[in-house]
């Protein structure tokens, strides 16, 4: 991203203060209030005390210099006395401020977490926005602890501006605007010297955050690369990683290197101006000798206050990426949350309804027809089988099933999202236990429970779960089971949701022939429809239907009647089903037809099949 992209921009500036109205109004935002109100307190609180200080130093420095010993021990006492007060105020605030925070930053977290998981994990928008993970994790606690910083120090400084231009004046006027000028003229230098500092600040994460996928990337795969040798290629990837880091790194490194130049000579400066103007006070008899570091303190100080951009340049130019790198994912975010979608095709939801009205998909890239004029009702509790050889309308069928297609005109109506499941090409279980995976939430708890067990056993699975020690035990499942274990379990979860209709991806890539007649007819019995997209050779004897999508994005769709085998169920006669296992076309024959009549076997088939079609595109 060039340079001039990492700004802070009022788009910035008005997000930030969304970020602040939206804690406020969160269910810990008084707790918020309450700690940031204590802050203000106890700075208020530290500020008068450190004004106090500067009175208490120099009367005991004047002491000193007087050699009154009695005013010398009665200042050293109220010396330790308000050292004391101080540092127990300053515990305090420091302790306040963390935990503001945190608080500030769980909230945020889980708010950005929610909207992420909402509305941006299928949207093609956030594939221009790099590391959503680590804008999350690493840069809400850099965005959340640096603005409260940021803030505490902006208000402190006012305050002690406030405070200690007063103390200044009183002792030379001419010290004071020398404090302003020359806090003036350290601001623009600093911001001169490093604003480069910000784009490479900004640059730096994603490079890291890059490099660190990447490691992730190879730990997943390990045995992958290892069997096929792959630790070359890695080996140049990673070190492209390290190299690209590095050299940003040695960027910062040299602009931070002139940003000290000026930064550390003007910290001496501060050191020594005030004694160069106070001193000749002094010879003059015109102040005590405690008036020189009470005039070194008040410089400090309030040159302190003035030089915020200067002595905090640095952190000021990574909170500035960190911003940018929010703000980004924020408008991402919200894009994907309101941008229309399918906005062409519309959307109907009807309980236990799948159907298509005169829809047109396209291709996302090219805009050509990929399916026209598609118009069938998917028949309830009956199996579909998607199959042709046009791959593209395969996928764009089911991701418009999914909500992730947006090309295309007409209508299709269906189930409520929770009552529609769809189970992808790859399995994938997430860690913990089998149990939590096959839970279910909403519904009745022993009705999803007597589902569950009903599929474990019509699917075979019983001795699987026996093997890896039952449903209690937390593994890493996908290192644990095969591809074809994953997928069957991913089944008895979709059983146990008992929805309207399971859209199914390609499962002859992980499931035999036999096993995904079993899981059909398994769905079939327990009261659920399914569409089935093919692409490996699915068997077709179990399937109701069958739409086939030709290369010229035409369509044919055929009925059909079969019988499934009796062997094909685990279960006892007595385990009944918790659905009726009629079949929409009426009961199930008793026996299985001699050679299919409606559809061909595989989607290779020639094109001069016999397939006579209840219903043909026009």
């Amino acid at each position: 991203m060039g340079l001039e992209k990492v700004r802070i921009d009022r788009l910035t500036r008005k997000r930030f203060m969304q970020v602040v109205r939206a804690f406020r109004a969160s269910d810990t935002g008084g707790k918020g209030q309450r700690l940031f109100i204590l802050l203000l307190t106890l700075m208020v609180v530290i500020g008068g005390l450190n004004v106090l200080n500067s009175y208490v130093g120099r009367n005991f420095m004047s002491a000193i210099e007087q050699r009154q010993a009695a005013e010398f021990t009665q200042q050293a006492i109220l010396y330790v006395l308000v050292f004391a007060v101080t540092t127990v105020a300053a515990v305090w605030f420091r302790f306040c401020e963390e935990r503001l925070g945190l608080l500030w930053r769980e909230s945020l977290t889980r708010t950005l977490t929610r909207a992420y998981l909402k509305h941006s994990l299928r949207s093609h928008g956030m594939e221009k926005v790099a590391n959503p993970d680590q804008r999350i994790a690493e840069d809400v606690k850099s965005f959340t602890t640096t603005s409260l910083s940021f803030v505490l120090l902006i208000l402190n400084g006012t305050f002690t501006v406030i405070a200690f231009s007063s103390v200044l004046w009183s002792i030379s006027a001419l010290l004071f605007f020398v404090a302003v000028l020359y806090a003036s003229v350290g601001t623009f230098m600093a911001i001169r010297l490093g604003r480069p500092l910000i784009g490479l600040n900004f640059r730096q994460s994603d490079k890291e955050a890059n490099f660190r996928s990447e490691l992730v990337h190879l730990r997943e795969h390990a045995d992958e690369v290892a069997i096929t040798h792959n630790e070359p290629l890695f080996e140049n990837r990673l070190s492209q990683r390290i190299g690209d880091w590095a050299a940003n790194a040695r960027r910062i490194i040299a602009v931070n290197r002139n940003l000290s130049f000026f930064t550390t000579g003007y910290n001496y400066g501060i050191q020594i101006l005030p004694a160069l103007i106070v001193a000749p006070l002094f010879f003059a008899g015109k102040v005590e000798f405690g008036v020189i570091t009470q005039s070194a303190m008040a410089f400090t100080t309030l040159l302190g206050a003035f030089s915020l951009i200067v002595t905090q340049f640095q952190s000021i130019s990574t909170f500035a990426a960190v911003i940018t790198r929010l703000s980004e994912l924020a408008t991402s975010i919200e894009n994907a949350a309101e941008r229309p979608k399918n906005a062409a095709i519309e959307i109907r939801r009807e309980p236990r309804r799948l159907r298509f009205e005169a829809l047109d998909l396209l291709a996302p890239d090219t805009g050509l027809p990929l399916v026209r004029g598609l118009e069938l009702i998917v028949p309830e509790r009956a199996n579909m089988l998607v199959n042709g050889t046009n791959g593209p309308a395969r996928h764009a069928l089911f991701h418009l099933l999914a909500g992730d297609w947006e090309r295309g005109e007409g209508a299709v109506v269906m189930p409520e999202e929770n009552h529609l499941m769809l189970l992808p090409e790859r399995p994938y279980l997430p860690t913990g236990t089998l149990r939590q995976i096959l839970h279910v939430e909403g519904g009745d708890f022993r009705i999803n429970d007597l589902r569950t067990s009903q599929a474990i056993r019509q699917l075979g699975l019983s001795g699987t779960i026996t093997r890896v020690g039952g449903l209690d035990v937390v593994r890493e499942w996908g290192e644990v089971l095969s591809l074809e274990e994953q997928q069957l379990i991913s089944c008895v979860r979709a059983i146990a949701a008992n929805p309207d209709f399971i859209i199914f991806d390609r499962p002859g890539t992980t499931l035999k022939k036999d096993e995904l007649a079993r899981v059909l007819t398994t769905f079939r019995r327990m009261g659920q429809g399914s569409v089935t997209f093919g692409g490996s050779g699915e068997a077709y004897e179990v399937f109701d239907a069958v739409l086939k999508i030709n290369p010229d994005a035409t369509w044919t769709y055929a009925p059909q009647i079969r019988a499934v085998p009796e062997e094909l169920f685990m279960e006892d006669e007595e385990d009944a089903p918790v659905a009726s296992t009629e079949c929409l076309y009426g009961p199930a024959p008793t026996h299985r037809p001699a050679a299919p009549t409606s559809v061909a076997e595989d989607e290779d088939e020639d094109e001069g099949s016999a397939s006579p079609p209840a219903k043909r595109a026009k």
